[in-house]
């Protein structure tokens, strides 16, 4: 195996590692909680969606790309890379978008009750179901390019000024056009929901600064001690989440407008390979943060954890 093939096969595989068990933990706890509550807040159901998203992009996208690379099975012919690519890019997608709508419900989640905030999250959460059939139906329109335009390597045509290699993929416009007008779509689609999380996230922690700094003036005028853990969490957990997605998605997307800007990105696979891995990153990573910062997943997996020896030695009891 070549050396190439070998090392991108480790990098995919271990973000099939982390990613996997992260984000089906957090899908597991949130299942847990419906199970014992019969409920979830809107958050909550905003954050099962996610890993649910997170959990499609690492497991087609990266098991696929891992299995292909130790050639444990050839999965990438011409309808295979048509389905991996829509439904990685509508997935990736996906993840970008409820990233942004989990902040923005955060951000009008601390408006006080009776303001017209308030009345913002009631109705966010009333429709939540038509947001996420709105995402679903925007995201996978703005997808279908990959139906059109993507090939097994092995059966594309010679290198054309207009294709993009993908290793065992390639994608092949029929023009500059129509490559620089379905990439300027992607930049855009990534972009938009960025630069909104970002300002609200940026709200959210003016907000938790400003409620810090009254209840430190409270505390030291009546000499009372207390401790600011939960806000301090949360502004951590924001900050995180959104430093994760602007480091990560910002490398994928300037990848992404170099590969457009660039003659020719057929000849070698490592540009997209890049961008693949950055965004994909994000999937298997932000699961991490969700579930240090997340009181209710943690809480439930402990759960989870604790209760299986206790049930394992009240069986080995009973069958003394």
């Amino acid at each position: 195996m070549p050396s190439e093939e070998f090392v991108r096969g480790m990098l995919y595989l271990s973000l099939t590692v982390v990613g996997v068990p992260g984000n089906a933990s957090i899908i597991l706890a949130f299942l847990l909680l419906l199970y014992q509550e019969n409920r979830l807040h809107p958050a909550d159901v905003i954050v099962l969606h996610l890993a649910c998203v997170n959990l499609l992009v690492v497991g087609v996208r990266c098991l696929l790309e891992t299995v292909a690379s130790f050639y444990l099975a050839g999965v990438f012919g011409d309808v295979g890379c048509k389905a991996v690519i829509f439904v990685y890019r509508t997935s990736r997608s996906l993840s970008i978008w409820l990233t942004f709508i989990l902040s923005a419900y955060q951000c009008v989640s601390i408006a006080p009750p009776g303001s017209r905030w308030a009345s913002v999250r009631t109705l966010v959460a009333q429709y939540l179901g038509f947001v996420f059939f709105f995402l679903w139906l925007f995201n996978t329109c703005m997808s279908s390019g990959a139906i059109l335009y993507s090939l097994s390597t092995k059966n594309a045509s010679s290198p054309t000024d207009h294709g993009i290699n993908v290793e065992f993929c390639s994608l092949s416009f029929p023009s500059k056009l129509s490559k620089d007008a379905i990439g300027a779509i992607q930049v855009g689609r990534d972009v938009v929901p960025m630069a909104l999380m970002t300002l609200a996230s940026l709200i959210i922690l003016v907000f938790l600064y400003k409620h810090s700094q009254q209840v430190k003036g409270l505390r030291s005028s009546s000499g009372s001690r207390g401790s600011g853990g939960a806000e301090q969490r949360a502004a951590k957990a924001v900050v995180a989440l959104v430093t994760l997605y602007v480091i990560l998605y910002g490398v994928d997307n300037g990848l992404w407008v170099y590969t457009l800007t660039v003659r020719k990105t057929m000849a070698s696979s490592l540009i997209s390979d890049l961008r693949i891995f950055f965004s994909s990153l994000y999937a298997a990573v932000s699961p991490m943060v969700i579930i240090a910062s997340n009181r209710k997943v943690n809480g439930r997996l402990r759960c989870a954890v604790h209760e299986k020896p206790v049930q394992e030695q009240a069986t080995s009891i009973s069958t003394m």
